[in-house]
């Protein structure tokens, strides 16, 4: 069993900044693939960014490129998201997810077992 608890949303003006934070307790934190997803009101949840276990890869959504970087701190036990350049379409609730260890990164919200709570994020024009 993994937790993960985020925080860190709220409102900010478009071309603004914001980070999130998700902690996590409950499993062998290094080893996990993480991921942040979003969800804006009427749309299906998408995929954000992901992370391997030791932090060496990455991977985002298109929409996203150049503007967000997903980060972890093993020691903390925590996965970041530092949203840059943020875009009225980037309102949306984010979440947190845990994938597991010795897997690959994924982008399907099927391929993630463990989700947070969620945080949202708000965009102004």
């Amino acid at each position: 069993q993994v937790q993960l608890v985020e925080s860190g949303g709220g409102l900010v003006q478009a071309g603004g900044s914001l980070r999130l934070s998700c902690a996590a307790s409950g499993r062998t934190f290094s080893y996990i693939v993480m991921g942040w997803f979003r969800q804006a009101p009427g749309k299906e949840q998408e995929f954000v960014a992901a992370i391997t276990g030791n932090g060496g890869s990455t991977y985002y959504e298109d929409s996203v490129k150049g503007r967000f970087t997903i980060s972890r701190d093993n020691a903390k036990s925590t996965v970041y998201l530092q949203m840059n350049s943020l875009k009225p379409e980037d309102t949306a609730v984010y979440y947190c997810a845990a994938r597991g260890s010795g897997v690959s990164l994924a982008t399907g919200t099927g391929n993630y077992p463990y989700w947070g709570q969620g945080t949202q994020v708000t965009v102004s024009s």
